[in-house]
């Protein structure tokens, strides 16, 4: 469903008078917060437009959710068709779409302007995590695969996403959701491993590049978010078994004795595009209760 005519002018208006502010932009405060919102948080993106890739679930729905809630409008794009209806909003543009098409993500992007008129935050999210298995038995086509759904669209997107990021009035910025496994791999998981070591370092180029367009681009390593699809009860309650701890024990088998939730990173990652990250670019935060593997 298109946003209605008066929603895109006021976004076109937003844009409009931010772009008008003399030196480097300040973030606007303003707007009644909405549920599960600070006071502090609401409306910092108002008038501004975001991409998630891989939304329709987990930690890239709870990232859309943070960014709506501070005011964004929000094109949420994943291959799950429930990612068409995931928020009641008119700042809320799902688009169902295999991220691999080129030509399906030319028609996403068309989608994007004409509901919204351009683009500042990116958050590259989506991604599958294949069943483990070990480098002498891992078959050329389901390493491609991999490469192909958690390497290549990223780069095909952020092609895309530069001109209209270079033209954002508070300047573009771009979160990358790589992997812990990228700062400690596992055994069993090279395809994974090696896919989000490539997307770090994708990330990295484009920060050294696009500096100069006033771009910022930093990158996040979560460890196991256990809200998320991949772990069911069953996986789950295998692993902990692995490592003889319950279930509990196992979610929360870190420094700090947490659990990292998807509604956690999503914040993080709200945070990271905003005023608070104003001045860094290129940064790797890993998102794991503290590993002594990372540390």
């Amino acid at each position: 469903m298109q946003p209605a005519p008066e929603v895109q002018i006021a976004i076109a208006e937003k844009r409009l008078e931010v772009s008008r502010k003399s030196g480097h932009p300040t973030l606007i405060r303003e707007g009644a917060p909405v549920e599960g919102a600070s006071i502090s948080s609401a409306g910092v993106f108002s008038g501004e437009i975001a991409l998630v890739t891989g939304g329709a679930s987990g930690i890239g729905k709870a990232i859309a959710q943070s960014l709506l809630e501070r005011g964004a409008a929000v094109v949420n794009m994943d291959i799950n068709p429930a990612v068409e209806g995931l928020f009641d909003s008119p700042l809320y543009l799902g688009i169902k779409i295999d991220l691999t098409d080129e030509a399906a993500l030319d028609s996403a992007f068309e989608k994007m302007i004409n509901a919204f008129g351009g683009l500042d935050m990116l958050v590259l999210n989506a991604g599958i995590f294949p069943p483990g298995i070990r480098i002498e038995s891992l078959g050329m086509d389901d390493w491609r695969k991999v490469m192909a759904i958690n390497l290549d669209p990223n780069l095909s997107i952020m092609r895309r996403a530069h001109p209209l990021m270079k033209r954002a009035p508070r300047y573009g910025r771009v979160v990358i959701n790589a992997s812990k496994n990228v700062l400690a791999p596992g055994a069993g998981a090279v395809a994974y491993s090696s896919s989000k070591a490539a997307v770090t370092q994708m990330g990295r180029v484009a920060a050294l590049e696009w500096a100069k367009d006033g771009i910022r681009v930093n990158m996040i390593h979560p460890d196991q978010v256990f809200d998320t699809g991949i772990w069911t009860k069953e996986v789950l309650e295998a692993r902990a078994a692995h490592y003889g701890l319950t279930v509990e024990q196992y979610k929360r088998r870190n420094l700090l004795g947490v659990e990292i939730n998807s509604r956690y990173v999503g914040e993080f990652v709200a945070n990271m595009l905003g005023a608070m990250f104003e001045f860094i670019t290129g940064a790797q935060i890993p998102i794991d209760g503290g590993s002594d593997r990372v540390i």
